[in-house]
């Protein structure tokens, strides 16, 4: 497999695949990545109006058979291992976009750290901040 992504691409597909993950990818994921991609340093240089083509390439990838192992290869192959941990905590904000985290979520976040070969220290560590980040005040 060759690469054909750049690195922004391949951040946007690792949030649309978790976004998708569940069947269904909600106003608040599409809100929260377009919000990522104007705001995350790594995006600098990219042109927001690529968004939707980007993910439109990605969603058809995994309409494919095997599309998600495809999806994940191709990412981690455009990806640098920092940028691989970068591609997990965007996974992890956007499967927090919409709470709970769904066991379909979960399962594709395990892949994610399994494929890019995340230590599971690090992993936690970046599982506890988003979830930091995403906490309410209630009365």
């Amino acid at each position: 497999m060759t690469t054909t992504l750049n690195p922004q691409s391949a951040l946007i597909y690792v949030m649309v695949v978790i976004s998708a993950s569940d069947g269904r990818m909600s106003d608040a994921e599409l809100h929260a990545i377009g919000d990522i991609v104007r705001s995350i340093r790594a995006f600098e240089g990219f042109d927001e109006n690529k968004i939707i083509t980007v993910s439109k390439e990605c969603a058809a990838i995994l309409q494919e058979r095997e599309g998600l192992t495809a999806v994940l290869g191709l990412a981690k192959e455009a990806l640098s291992p920092h940028l691989r941990e970068t591609a997990y905590a965007l996974a992890l904000e956007i499967a927090l976009a919409e709470a709970p985290v769904l066991p379909e979520e979960n399962r594709v976040l395990q892949l994610l750290r399994t494929e890019f070969e995340i230590d599971r220290l690090v992993a936690a560590a970046l599982e506890r901040g988003a979830i930091v980040r995403h906490h309410r005040i209630t009365a």
